[in-house]
């Protein structure tokens, strides 16, 4: 390496030190707003939540999280709805970015619309397990209070119902979300 590429590192890494001062152990708990798309769903939808984040060391967290989001397929033929509970083992390879993998079970309900009501095609709720991948910015504002934001994608293998007119033929669940979230030190 050349001595300006040094010089470059040095003064980065000088200036990551006051962050990684404020890296340390400790339990978090905030609501985090987000953004989502399925592969095939009709738009964009917004997501909520709770989030719980637990500093093992400066290098390793866990997460615990629980939300709602919907999504619509098919011309409206479907919306479906999901309560997800996750888990998810966070990495900090530096004190403000983080990357990890987790897993959760989403309680679904598929609401089928009237037309197909009528047909007897009957909405129903069920119990799916999916893993997600993470990567984010954790920012402290202040000694007790964090700034994060992450994109999250989601793979969710859905038994969708085969409905009439292939409305739903090859359509993919698998999902993205963008999440912003407050944290508070308890």
């Amino acid at each position: 390496m050349n001595t300006k590429t040094n010089m470059t590192i040095i003064v980065a890494l000088m200036l990551m030190l006051p962050l990684s001062l404020t890296a340390q152990s400790g339990a978090y708990f905030g609501p985090h707003l987000g953004i989502q798309k399925s592969q095939d769903a009709e738009d964009a939808n917004y997501l909520g939540g709770a989030t719980l984040r637990l500093k093992l060391a400066p290098v390793l967290a866990i997460e615990g999280d629980i939300g709602y989001r919907q999504a619509k397929f098919g011309s409206n033929a479907l919306t479906v709805r999901d309560w997800p509970i996750t888990a998810t083992g966070l990495l900090y390879p530096l004190p403000i970015i983080y990357g990890g993998v987790g897993a959760g079970w989403y309680n679904t309900t598929f609401d089928y619309s009237d037309a197909y009501n009528d047909i007897g095609i009957d909405d129903e709720t069920s119990q799916e397990f999916g893993w997600h991948l993470v990567a984010g910015l954790e920012i402290p504002a202040s000694p007790t209070v964090r700034i994060f934001g992450d994109v999250r994608y989601v793979f969710l293998d859905y038994k969708f119902k085969e409905l009439p007119d292939a409305v739903l033929e090859g359509a993919e669940s698998d999902f993205y979300s963008i999440n912003l979230g407050l944290l508070f030190q308890f």
